[in-house]
């Protein structure tokens, strides 16, 4: 009786380790699993295959030191004015590169619209070839902006509105929509719009990068509360995210990006905004905005070096905020990093006033521009800015 109690004792015994055994087997396994799903989604943070920094070196080397605008027509207060059969001016624009040229700039960044090419898909992509080949003429590049999260969410085409007098772009619209961008059935016609045109533009030498979404997290401080989006920013990262995707699978020659702008980009800090982690992620170059001082930029620029990458910042340049060309463009072309200022010719989008513009009123023009490079007649703002620029862009 004894040997059998202990050999049921044994068993027992065995049974009970083989049961935690077992159970200590099957915690290391849900362990592991969770660890897989985790790395799994922090993959998922990147779309599609990125360039190598090899190859986004190597392209960024050929085109040299990129430094221009962002450039919008004179005579048009925003994109589809731009754009638009009835109001495209490639007889003004030819003059306005031709001074951008003669200053020395050698690229600029351009914002297109979903809507004008939605109402003549054709003609709009003709147009968009009529201007890369105006720009070539004048030793221009073109980054090309496809989405823009900024000002007006409610376009839509023919005649646009005329300038709120004396504010700062008050007639800027944002690509897509609030509506077209809350409505998911929408995004099928917003890929076509997409890859119709980097297809079309994909292996052209006149194209220098694609900038897929601008400021895609701004919220314009309420400006347009009732006119925004829902949660707008839920919808413009999910657009932003598709957009890397339809992009990737066209696979232009050219190199993708989307710039980050507000929060801080350092390697302990940048988490704390999902836009920047994607951001950075994904783009095959850096880019950025800054328009503070040069502390601050020259900070920025110090935190983006960790990537490897060819920096471009593609919004600098308020005059107000002491955010200047002779302050910036020396440091960025001892950098490398590309440089691409606010505007160029004073127009109806009337970037000469600040952005307080909006809330402070104004009854003539500032002594002091906020953007902006030329007078509409060609005359230089300020020729000591010229002459530097000049100097820069020729030695």
């Amino acid at each position: 009786p004894i040997r059998r109690l202990m050999s049921h004792s044994l068993n027992t015994f065995k049974k009970y380790l083989n049961i935690k055994i077992m159970k200590k087997i099957t915690h290391i396994f849900l362990a592991f699993s969770l660890l897989a799903i985790l790395i799994g989604c922090e993959q998922k943070a990147t779309v599609g295959e990125r360039w190598s920094k090899e190859k986004a070196w190597q392209g960024y080397e050929q085109n040299g030191w990129l430094v221009g605008a962002n450039y919008n027509l004179n005579n048009a207060i925003n994109q589809l004015e731009f754009w638009q059969a009835e109001t495209f001016d490639p007889q003004r624009i030819d003059l306005e590169l031709g001074w951008a040229d003669d200053i020395g700039f050698n690229s600029m960044r351009v914002y297109l619209h979903d809507i004008a090419w939605e109402t003549d898909p054709e003609g709009f992509l003709d147009r968009v070839d009529t201007y890369l080949e105006i720009a070539h003429s004048h030793n221009i590049s073109t980054m090309l902006v496809l989405f823009d999260a900024v000002w007006n969410p409610v376009a839509k085409p023919g005649k646009q509105p005329d300038p709120i007098p004396h504010t700062h772009n008050s007639g800027w619209i944002q690509s897509p929509t609030a509506q077209r961008l809350q409505d998911k059935t929408q995004y099928p016609l917003l890929e076509e719009y997409v890859k119709a045109v980097i297809t079309r533009f994909a292996n052209d030498p006149r194209v220098v990068a694609w900038d897929l979404y601008n400021e895609p997290d701004n919220t314009n401080n309420d400006r347009f509360t009732d006119t925004e989006a829902p949660n707008k920013t839920d919808h413009t990262y999910n657009l932003m995210v598709k957009t890397f995707q339809w992009a990737r699978e066209i696979n232009p020659s050219q190199p993708l990006t989307v710039g980050v702008w507000q929060n801080d980009w350092a390697e302990d800090k940048v988490h704390e905004n999902r836009f920047n982690v994607f951001q950075l992620e994904n783009s095959d170059i850096i880019s950025f905005h800054d328009y503070g001082n040069m502390e601050n930029f020259i900070r920025k620029v110090e935190s983006l070096k960790r990537f490897n990458r060819p920096i471009v910042c593609t919004e600098y340049m308020a005059r107000e905020n002491k955010s200047t060309f002779q302050e910036k463009l020396p440091y960025m072309k001892q950098e490398g990093v590309s440089a691409y200022n606010w505007g160029l010719v004073s127009g109806k989008t009337q970037t000469i006033y600040p952005w307080r513009s909006w809330r402070e009123t104004f009854t003539d023009e500032p002594d002091l521009w906020f953007h902006d490079v030329f007078h509409p007649d060609g005359t230089p703002y300020d020729q000591e800015e010229v002459e530097l620029i000049r100097e820069l862009t020729r030695n």
